[in-house]
């Protein structure tokens, strides 16, 4: 069974694999083994503080498979962005050129570059090993926090953002990068991408263009690649639109790859997850209702699986010992529940 949990300090080793396996354009999760170490001490840090308001926590959940106690994948959660760092992002916008004289009335797209996202909470650092890229492991991954911000809420911020990774091809070669960043900093996408992911972003500041750049004086294939994501973040993206993220015109300063935002009471998952109460049989096994994520109302013992479920009129619902094992819950407990995708509800 898979089950979602907080990071442990024990997870080090494996962290740092799934670090190695991310490629060219993951910024959030680089192989650099002090950023991996304090990436997972800034989590744990986290789940131990009380929190009445959003602040710099960074929560990290795994993804373990409990056949073989393998850590399968990796998800954060930034409580809040830019608060110590500038956050930053190009804006896409629109300019119209006329001249009455000449009849000619141009159309430009803009990008500015702005601080609009500080202080939003982003989930970030998306990554599911190859190996477990099926049953539906990668909704359960993603989903997952959104079943956590629902049970603590006072730890996040009104809008929540992600950012999606951008195209970049196999090499590490970003067309949006060749076309205009390459143009200011001199330097390859996959080390500017390398040093912000490690913490290192003075450089953007002192570097980066700072007034309106008009996309059509950009190479054709820079521009074709504006609002963009990458083949392999294509399935992350049809899933949080299917949320209610969604693009606004704002996008990555390296790669051009989309942010996208969703108001935290309108975030599907959260706004349809309720409380039931459970009862353990064995009978569970054979349910064949809709699958839905479980989670438990633990902060540092926070679990969260799969599974079918029915719902009797007591508002109760019935798990299997294993299930309830997992979710570290007993009879009678109040757990969190909410149709993996959108439908009808328990």
């Amino acid at each position: 069974m898979m089950i979602i949990r907080p990071i442990a300090a024990d997870d080090y080793d494996r962290f740092y694999e799934l670090a190695e396996k991310t490629g060219p354009g993951f910024t959030s999760l680089q192989p650099n083994e002090k950023l991996v170490r304090n990436r997972l001490e800034k989590s744990l840090a986290a789940f131990a503080k009380e929190v009445k308001e959003p602040g710099e926590e960074s929560y990290l959940f795994v993804l373990e498979d409990t056949a073989n106690h393998r850590v399968a994948g990796i998800c954060g959660i930034m409580a809040s962005v830019g608060l110590s760092e500038p956050w930053y992002n190009y804006r896409l916008g629109t300019l119209m050129h006329s001249s009455r004289e000449l009849n000619v009335h141009n159309v430009v797209n803009t990008l500015s570059i702005t601080n609009d996202h500080t202080g939003c909470s982003e989930i970030c650092t998306l990554f599911l090993d190859p190996d477990y890229r099926h049953s539906k492991n990668g909704s359960l991954l993603s989903k997952c926090r959104f079943l956590f911000m629902a049970e603590f809420p006072q730890r996040f911020a009104e809008t929540v953002i992600a950012e999606m990774r951008g195209i970049s091809d196999k090499d590490g070669i970003s067309p949006f990068w060749e076309g205009l960043g390459r143009h200011f900093f001199s330097i390859d996408f996959s080390k500017a991408d390398y040093l912000t992911g490690i913490g290192e972003k003075v450089f953007i500041a002192e570097l980066m263009p700072k007034h309106l750049i008009y996309t059509n004086l950009l190479p054709k294939s820079a521009q074709a690649v504006i609002g963009k994501v990458h083949e392999n973040t294509l399935p992350a993206l049809k899933m949080l639109e299917a949320e209610g993220f969604r693009y606004e015109g704002y996008m990555d300063i390296f790669d051009a790859g989309p942010t996208i935002t969703a108001r935290f009471d309108e975030i599907r998952a959260i706004r349809e997850s309720h409380y039931v109460k459970i009862r353990i049989s064995e009978e569970a096994h054979h349910q064949q209702g809709e699958l839905h994520l479980i989670s438990n109302t633990s902060l540092n013992g926070f679990r969260c699986c799969m599974s079918p479920l029915t719902q009797d009129k007591q508002n109760l619902i019935y798990i299997t010992p294993t299930v309830a094992a997992n979710l570290q819950a007993e009879e009678g407990d109040s757990v969190r529940v909410v149709p993996l995708s959108s439908g009808r509800r328990v």
